[in-house]
């Protein structure tokens, strides 16, 4: 497992260390970045807010911004698996350069029992792997894949409500099927660099400025349920949709 942090509120800060280890592996593991009681918001905005009706079964200096979110619900006995692939993958067809990342948030425990995360650690350094069809998924190439796992380390990553797992977007990873009796929910953010906004039209948008908020902004909020001015890629056609045009049965509450 490469080097593991844990989440202080009162005293945290990106460290050269931390850097290091990101460039090396091609992912950061911190433990404790969102409490139960940040946890539990997040869930309950997910769950009750509304957003299941849309459901599908460290980079440098420069400035990022946020590409897209998707929360990803595997559930008990039926969650299926994900094969091996790199988000660059999906990726390389509208922004030309993988300066990227996705930060995997987990909402509930996330182990190998329930479907969590496995990596191929390092292997952000070997370049974008041709993607195509793989078991009804988009994938990586399997033979490449075969021949990178003997001389990459394959790392198990499992996380509890609340950690955090920081990748890159060439790194390999995958996910196993949920044949457990527990749920597997998590959050994964995706952030682009400024400069790299797509160059042809993507349902992901381009540039638009991160506003920073406090650390506490998630303890702070009570809104579950208002997703006004937010859009959701619609099932089946990769389009996008506003919130508001499929809540109609719905009541927001502000």
């Amino acid at each position: 497992m490469s080097a593991e942090y844990k989440y202080d509120i009162d005293n945290f800060e990106v460290s050269n260390d931390m850097k290091k280890n990101f460039d090396k592996d091609g992912y950061t593991l911190i433990r404790n970045l969102f409490s139960k009681d940040e946890v539990h918001k997040i869930e309950k905005t997910i769950t009750e807010g509304g957003m299941m009706k849309h459901s599908y079964m460290l980079l440098g200096v420069e400035e990022l911004y946020h590409y897209h979110c998707k929360f990803l619900i595997k559930e008990p006995k039926v969650g299926g698996s994900f094969e091996w692939h790199q988000d660059y993958g999906y990726w390389y067809n509208y922004c030309l350069s993988p300066d990227m990342l996705a930060v995997f948030i987990a909402v509930d425990e996330c182990t190998q029992e329930n479907g969590g995360l496995v990596v191929l650690r390092g292997t952000h350094k070997c370049g974008r792997v041709d993607h195509g069809k793989t078991g009804g998924q988009q994938g990586a190439d399997i033979e490449r894949v075969e021949l990178l796992k003997k001389q990459y380390e394959l790392v198990n990553v499992d996380l509890q409500p609340g950690d955090v797992l920081f990748f890159h977007c060439n790194l390999l990873h995958c996910s196993g099927p949920n044949n457990s009796e527990k749920r597997r929910l998590a959050i994964n953010v995706s952030y682009n660099e400024k400069s790299n906004s797509p160059v042809k039209p993507d349902i992901c948008p381009e540039y638009t400025k991160l506003e920073k908020v406090s650390d506490t902004a998630i303890l702070e909020c009570q809104n579950y349920t208002d997703f006004s001015g937010k859009n959701f890629i619609k099932r089946g056609d990769d389009k996008l949709v506003d919130f508001a045009d499929q809540t109609s049965s719905y009541e927001k509450s502000g």
